[in-house]
């Protein structure tokens, strides 16, 4: 059972922590390259300030953004912002988020995100840490996937692995961390099964994008090709 309550504790640490890294750059690191593809680091950060916006419109039952290419082009106007003004939409962003959660609420309900896909509301605030926690990782700025906190880690694990369970094109794999703990994903025939193993970080950034899967031992075929994000 999500504890939404815990989660968004999680996410004001996550915020600060960002924060408080990212106010050593200056104006020109902002229109640096992030390490995601065709994205500066003002555009990971405003994303986070629109994401914020967004998860907010959800919680209230409306729309999570008026359409995709008005949340594109919110993103590409702001990108270049200078820095402070940057850090004060993350912070102002982040709070007006804080205090939508604040509201009574019956967090069992089903709420509506982007395309369509339905979740519990009691998810959201995990969905929010997962923004922040890996889009800190995507600026580049010192602050890697083993960084983050295993809880987080272990969550986000759980979470892609669903996500990525019963698809058609993503090959039935068996997945453990140097702990020991498991999990399985894919819609592939269990026959054929592909067994993928490594640290817990290097399953996370394999499943979310963030790292090829050199660092992971595979046995059983290729290391399945996931689907983006």
């Amino acid at each position: 059972m999500m504890d939404h309550a815990h989660d968004l504790g999680a996410v004001r640490e996550a915020t600060a922590r960002l924060l408080d890294a990212a106010v050593t750059l200056d104006n020109a690191a902002v229109t640096e390259p992030s390490r995601l593809p065709g994205w500066s680091r003002g555009h990971v950060l405003t994303h986070l300030s629109r994401n914020a916006d967004a998860l907010g419109n959800v919680l209230r039952g409306l729309p999570m953004y008026a359409s995709s290419e008005m949340r594109d082009a919110d993103i590409a106007a702001g990108a270049r912002r200078p820095l402070a003004e940057q850090l004060a939409d993350v912070r102002e962003s982040a709070d007006r988020l804080f205090a939508v959660a604040a509201e009574p609420a019956d967090w069992t309900r089903t709420v509506v995100l982007r395309n369509g896909v339905t979740d519990s509301a009691a998810r959201i605030p995990f969905r929010r840490w997962i923004e922040v926690a890996v889009h800190h990782v995507d600026l580049g700025i010192g602050h890697e996937l083993e960084d983050l906190p295993g809880e987080f880690v272990e969550r986000e694990i759980a979470f892609l692995t669903e996500r990525f369970s019963g698809h058609p094109d993503v090959a039935a794999t068996a997945l453990t961390d140097e702990d020991g703990r498991t999990w399985s994903t894919g819609g592939g025939p269990r026959s054929a099964l592909v067994t993928v193993q490594g640290p817990a970080a290097e399953l996370m950034g394999w499943l979310a994008g963030r790292r090829d899967g050199s660092a992971l031992t595979v046995a059983g075929g290729a290391l399945p090709a996931l689907p983006p994000l």
